[in-house]
């Protein structure tokens, strides 16, 4: 693009050709006031409060919607500008009400901040103000629609970002409204972010609401913790309490949005039933004890069975929302026990590519990628329940490429699809491996021998044969595995199928994993066969083995199999039958309250220090936003007194930044480790009944968000409703 010379308030600057001043100004650091303009957003330029003077036109002109020039001059604070912006002001005000000491956006309002600038102090107008009836819209967002100013940054959200018509402009004039098409009709997995759009304090958010004023609070920066991407976030907390959690712009990962489940799963920390002190079953009775005595009975027990069954007869299962840091002293502490049942993969399958796989996993391109793309291929993806802000970007793409999938299920898609094919659960694989075919006819000699012969007797038909096309012929291309993909029978076989086709037709490709640090855990050394940093390891069963074998002893940190597994039924039965489990948890309640003998307490997301690593391989260290409540501890703190009690060398920690040095010494040393996937078994169809419908719900991925009232409330929540209360006979 061509580039344009003008000056703003006397100083020269160089733009783009078709740039906006508004947005040249923002990249000078001038301010220009605005209420309808957002950078993410299509210009409307309907509030007319960003009105600049043009030394070459007459009138003013709003900033949003007028376009650079060469030679253009341009000033922000003279007489006219100021004065088309009062005249602005004035007319705003006329229908607000005047209730900013009850407004929750009192302190942080964009009109309150204004008006002190351009507003009067006496109003003209002396007829009777507007009202408008408040709307229904949710759990999740309260309203107060007489203060709506009609910007329109919410319908616009949901329109273009989104590509969900929930909101819209109902009435004329100025019986104009802000309204939903259906009462209570706010469905979006992403809703919450029109709280931050809007510049007033029409829309809040409902389970914050009257809990604290913006000055009384401060903001700690933090890491969401509920899938594979990693947003940033502020954590706004009021004397040690957790208020609200919004957005921290970050235009690799999250851009400047937040998903909901991210933003409102904080509940769970603050108004959930939390585990405050160590608890000790005694003949079929809790009772509460100091951490000296629990970690102590810990220790004892772990000897027994572990010294009794040489490590064979225990095993540890972690969480996928664990920090890196607690994943990698967990499965030290384990092996430093000789004790090599270590995993984290409670909905894995298939277990064939254990000990070849490489130490990453994930996604092999960034993210941000995904909004370029003029090719995606999707298999059993359904992104706007896995990633939420992912599918933005893939609807992002759809605006020039083209976005096809092959889902065994309806997927509940916000953007159009090109192509879309729905084989049963079980076919999965060979319906992919058609693709395959189709694509080495357009390109064969990629391939070579041995996979054409595992190919051979596989057809392709015209769809598949369109898919292969806009793959290979796309400048940029990817292929990008849902989280079901690992939750498969098959998912070995489809990791390779993905990994041939992106070889044939030059496309990026990757896969999504559950929760938000699998990637963590898996450099951490959280699995079999493999220590940290991907170092060789003494065989040791899988979750799979230890949850439908049944041991001896469990160690469960931050996780509940009988919840989150895919075998969940069997999993309850073993942790039941097994004579000694410890569960390291934030809360009190839930079936391990049945089946466990010892509750340690340990701190939530937002409470500990740690590190993330995402679904592209970034990894992102925090500190705690608020202190773990009462005697609830960090649980690499735990972990490490733990280690202490059994006398391991190693474990002298004082801070969790050294555990993660440590760990990214040993990943820097040990490099990437990429390991070529072997050609897999040849298909074979796979028995229904092993295949699961879908994966976890939207808002059922880990112990918090399954504990957050609010969002246990929306509709997302009803599709896919997974039981944590105890079991009652």
């Amino acid at each position: 693009m061509g580039k344009v010379h003008l000056e703003i308030d006397g100083k020269p600057f160089e733009a783009e050709v078709g740039s906006m001043i508004i947005e040249v100004a923002d990249l000078a650091g001038i301010y220009i006031p605005r209420f309808c303009y957002h950078k993410k957003l299509s210009v409307a330029a309907n509030c007319r409060m960003c009105m600049v003077d043009v030394s070459s036109i007459p009138k003013a002109v709003p900033a949003s919607a007028t376009p650079v020039a060469e030679g253009m001059q341009i000033q922000t604070k003279t007489e006219k500008a100021v004065s088309a912006r009062k005249s602005v002001m004035e007319f705003l005000l006329i229908n607000h009400p005047l209730d900013c000491p009850v407004c929750d956006q009192g302190g942080e309002c964009e009109l309150q901040d204004l008006s002190m600038e351009y507003g009067d102090d006496v109003s003209r107008f002396t007829e009777g103000k507007r009202v408008v009836k408040d709307k229904n819209i949710g759990p999740l967002i309260s309203t107060d629609m007489t203060r709506c100013i009609h910007c329109t940054r919410c319908v616009r959200f949901g329109q273009e970002v989104v590509g969900i018509r929930e909101m819209g402009a109902i009435g004329r004039g100025e019986h104009m409204e802000i309204s939903t098409y259906i009462e209570e009709s706010i469905e979006s997995e992403v809703s919450g972010n029109i709280i931050d759009l809007c510049p007033v304090g029409a829309l809040n958010a409902k389970p914050s609401l009257f809990k604290a004023r913006a000055w009384e609070m401060r903001q700690s920066p933090s890491i969401a913790a509920h899938d594979c991407l990693g947003s940033n976030v502020w954590v706004h907390h009021r004397r040690g309490d957790i208020i609200r959690v919004v957005p921290r712009e970050n235009e690799a990962i999250n851009e400047v949005w937040l998903s909901d489940r991210d933003r409102f799963s904080y509940q769970a920390l603050t108004e959930g039933e939390r585990l405050l002190k160590p608890r000790i079953k005694r003949h079929g009775e809790w009772q509460e004890a100091d951490w000296q005595s629990a970690l102590s009975f810990v220790a004892s027990e772990m000897k027994r069975v572990i010294g009794g069954s040489q490590g064979k007869n225990f095993g540890g299962l972690i969480g996928n929302s664990v920090t890196t840091e607690e994943s990698y002293l967990f499965q030290k502490l384990l092996r430093g026990m000789e004790c090599n049942n270590i995993d984290f993969r409670t909905r894995r399958r298939d277990f064939s590519g254990d000990g070849r796989s490489s130490v990453r996993s994930g996604f092999n391109f960034p993210m941000e990628e995904l909004d370029h793309m003029d090719a995606t291929l999707l298999i059993a993806a359904d992104l706007r329940h896995e990633q939420p802000l992912t599918a933005l970007r893939v609807r992002k793409s759809t605006g020039f490429g083209n976005a096809m999938a092959i889902n065994p299920f309806d997927g509940e898609y916000n953007f159009k699809l090109a192509h879309e094919i729905q084989p049963d659960p079980h076919f999965l694989a060979q319906e992919f491996a058609r693709v395959i075919v189709a694509a080495d006819k357009l390109n064969p000699d990629v391939l070579h021998a041995e996979a054409k012969e595992w190919l051979n007797g596989v057809e392709s038909e015209l769809v598949h044969e369109e898919i292969a096309k806009k793959l290979l012929h796309g400048e940029k291309s990817c292929i990008v595995l849902g989280v079901y993909v690992q939750e498969h029978p098959q998912a070995q076989t489809i990791n390779w199928l993905a990994e041939s086709l992106a070889s044939i037709t030059q496309s990026e490709w990757g896969y999504m994993t559950q929760g938000c640090n699998a990637a963590g855990n898996k450099i951490a050394g959280a699995v079999p066969m493999q220590s940290a940093a991907g170092g060789k390891s003494k065989a040791g069963k899988n979750a799979k083995q230890m949850l439908l074998e049944g041991l001896q002893g469990y160690f469960l940190f931050n996780c509940e199999p009988d919840v989150e597994s895919v075998w969940s039924k069997e999993a309850l039965n073993s942790l039941n039958n097994a004579s000694f489990v410890v569960a390291a948890t934030p809360f009190a309640d839930g079936r391990a309250l049945d089946y466990a003998d010892v509750l340690l307490p340990i701190a939530g997301c937002y409470e500990t220090s740690g590190t993330y690593i995402n679904v592209e391989g970034t990894w992102q260290s925090f500190a705690a936003a608020v202190k773990a409540p009462e005697e609830s501890r960090p649980g690499w703190k735990v972990l490490r007194v733990l280690a202490n009690l059994f006398e391991l060398k190693g474990f002298d920690y004082e801070s969790s930044e050294q555990v993660i040095n440590e760990l990214r010494e040993k990943f820097d040393a040990a490099g990437e480790n990429k390991v070529a996937r072997k050609i897999p078994p040849p298909l074979m169809q796979v028995n229904e009944s092993e295949v699961s419908r879908k994966s976890l719900g939207l808002y059922q991925v880990d112990s918090i968000v399954r504990r957050a009232k609010a969002l246990q409330q929306t509709p997302k929540a009803s599709t896919h409703p997974i039981s944590v209360s105890r079991v009652t006979t």
